[in-house]
């Protein structure tokens, strides 16, 4: 089976030498790399540079759009569609559009985290080529990681495992290889 470089991955025993890591790896001007460990750890996002995300913004379009189709949904049906008049009160009204209204807007906004997070997340994500490696099967449990992905633009094949290996607290380097699909052309007429 024939395979390609993935990247490489750093491996640390403990956090504190992780989060100086990102920040090395960070300044030294990667954009395609990622760290992976077992539990939140206080002060990554920034060590690596993380921005904040779109989600809070999507989330208030979708409560939004909750909230107007709620109040156009009331307005149309008991004001256009089907006038009832019960006790001479008006046909639309805030008050009792209120129950609606709120529910509508609390489902399309957790529907909006729901599959926005997904969304964002690139999930579902049933296969990566860090699940082969053996090594990383205990980033559930008690080891942190680098990972620098070969498709960066600074990457290199031998600076770039050089400069991994140089960082404080590295306890190994692994290449990460990932199966490539050969097209089945060969011996075919066209």
């Amino acid at each position: 089976m024939n395979t390609r470089l993935y990247g490489y991955m750093v491996e640390f025993a403990h956090p504190d030498p992780l989060v100086e890591a990102c920040r090395k790896v960070r300044d030294e001007g990667f954009q395609k790399w990622d760290a992976h460990t077992p539990f939140p750890v206080h002060g990554m996002d920034s060590a690596m540079g993380i921005r904040g995300t779109r989600l809070p913004w999507l989330v208030l379009g979708g409560g939004l759009s909750g909230l107007g189709l709620g109040l156009l949904m009331i307005w149309w049906m008991n004001g256009i569609d089907y006038p009832f008049v019960i006790s001479g009160k008006p046909l639309f009204a805030l008050e009792s559009a209120a129950p609606v209204t709120f529910e509508l807007t609390v489902l399309l906004s957790a529907l909006t985290v729901f599959f926005g997070m997904w969304g964002l997340n690139g999930m579902p994500k049933l296969y990566h080529p860090l699940f082969r490696s053996e090594r990383f099967r205990r980033v559930t449990n008690d080891r942190f990681f680098i990972v620098v992905e070969a498709t960066d633009p600074k990457f290199h094949v031998d600076r770039t495992p050089a400069f991994l290996e140089s960082l404080e607290g590295c306890v190994a380097i692994e290449a990460i290889e990932d199966p490539v699909d050969e097209p089945e052309t060969a011996g075919k007429v066209g």
